[in-house]
């Protein structure tokens, strides 16, 4: 295991969103050296790259990899085919179900890949920022699915079938409330300015305010009576 400044290292997924930005400030906070994963998987809001980038850079993760797949290939998801993401006034408008920006798999994939590099790490500990009450209705974010892929981590590595290294799923953000997550965030130094999360950005990345990512981020701004510096008023 490479802990050559005595911190054990983690894999942390790092969308550029909020959340994930949280995630990775907590894996740091616990003592963890992170190495963050991002994706260009063909997304339609491909500008949370940069975003991903500049978060990476202000909590200096030990390295940054933006892997690429594309999954356009599959579509299936406004953010992966030509399919309109919805939009509302209200939060409230948010319907019940699986929206259409769901993407089949997508926390599957994200996490074999990131399971992937942690075992070149040498490394036990995996973050990913999914939250199960102010969210979209995905089904790869509830708790359930997380403690499903550890069990599954840990048949399908050599590491842990030698019983050399066990791995753990992290989901520190899992029974947050948006707000909550927002005031766990500031009081560990993560500038949301820094952040995106709009599924339907502008040609020039302005976030459209309307779709549920942008509403759900709002809510939890106010609900945490903070401003969000992403969006001033």
């Amino acid at each position: 295991m490479d802990q050559a400044d005595g911190r054990p290292p983690a894999v942390v997924l790092l969308s550029g969103g909020l959340d994930s930005a949280t995630a990775l400030a907590v894996c740091i906070s616990e003592g963890f050296r992170a190495h963050a994963l991002s994706f260009d998987y063909g997304q339609r809001h491909q500008v949370e790259l940069d975003a991903a980038r500049r978060v990476a850079r202000a909590l200096q993760v030990d390295r940054h990899v933006v892997m690429k797949i594309d999954l356009r290939q599959f579509g299936g998801s406004a953010l992966t085919s030509d399919l309109a993401v919805p939009h509302h006034e209200r939060a409230d408008e948010i319907g019940p179900g699986i929206p259409v920006t769901y993407v089949p798999a997508r926390n599957t994939i994200f996490l074999s890949f990131a399971l992937a590099w942690a075992e070149t790490l040498g490394a036990g500990d995996i973050f990913i920022g999914v939250n199960a009450l102010d969210y979209s209705g995905y089904p790869d974010c509830r708790p359930e699915f997380i403690e499903a892929f550890q069990a599954m981590a840990n048949l399908a590595t050599k590491a842990a079938v030698e019983g050399r290294q066990r791995v753990r799923a992290h989901a520190p953000l899992s029974q947050l409330t948006k707000a909550e997550i927002i005031r766990l965030g500031l009081g560990l130094g993560v500038d949301y300015g820094l952040t995106h999360s709009c599924y339907d950005p502008g040609p020039d990345g302005r976030p459209c305010r309307t779709c549920d990512s942008c509403l759900l981020r709002q809510k939890g701004f106010r609900e945490a009576g903070a401003e969000d510096p992403a969006w001033p008023s």
